[in-house]
């Protein structure tokens, strides 16, 4: 999901969603056909930077094999799926007919029909679909945020070493810095959590960048 960063000034912003690589017709129209169709919602969309950065991210691990958990109408998906070496899958995991209906025809005219697999259902009743015989280069979730740990709990044993997973959403409007006495709803503290927990955790190197709402990059140790 895209929000505007409070902690980064709009010139700023712009100036640097302006000298990433912009979004062509088919996100383009995507982007339009999904706030038509999914009013308030598309909100959860993620932004054409982060967009952007999954795609290099995804070429840079040289990603054969990618997984996604959360779809939404699918702007994330083309991204990764545009990074995967030839010969690549990405296989998506959502929960609803009616928002990947979207997705399906946005990855039909960006000619992704033959990289991505999709599976409707929770993804942690459903991970196990995956490939046994291959490893796991790059995952990318932006789901449920009380489930994010459980997520990478069931990725990491599928991801290859160095292999690499971004986690959206992780600064929650910079409400996981604020202190304790100011609350936080439930998905600000799952995140919290979430955050502490990666940061310590031996197995991974972590890092939150500061764009769109805040996405963490663990790497397989």
């Amino acid at each position: 999901m895209s929000r505007r960063p409070p902690w980064l000034d709009a010139r700023v912003a712009e100036y640097i969603a302006g000298h990433a690589a912009p979004p062509d017709e088919v996100l383009q129209r995507l982007v339009e056909e999904t706030r038509e169709a999914t009013g308030q919602a598309a909100g959860m969309q993620i932004g054409a930077d982060q967009g952007a950065l999954l795609q290099l991210l995804t070429a840079l691990t040289g990603a054969t094999l990618a997984v996604e958990i959360g779809t939404f109408t699918g702007y994330s998906s083309i991204c990764i799926a545009r990074g995967l070496r030839p010969g690549g899958r990405l296989v998506c995991f959502d929960i609803s007919e009616e928002y990947t209906r979207i997705a399906r025809r946005a990855w039909a005219r960006a000619g992704l029909e033959d990289r991505i697999d999709l599976h409707i259902g929770p993804a942690g009743e459903n991970l196990h679909v995956l490939p046994d015989d291959r490893e796991v280069d790059f995952a990318f979730v932006d789901a449920d945020k009380g489930g994010y740990l459980d997520y990478v709990e069931t990725l990491l044993p599928r991801l290859r070493r160095s292999g690499l997973i971004c986690v959206d959403n992780t600064l929650w409007g910079g409400t996981v810095a604020a202190p304790p006495e100011e609350g936080l709803d439930d998905a600000g503290v799952a995140l919290a959590a979430f955050n502490d927990a990666v940061a310590a955790d031996p197995r991974l190197d972590a890092f939150i960048l500061p764009i769109g709402d805040g996405v963490t990059l663990l790497r397989k140790r």
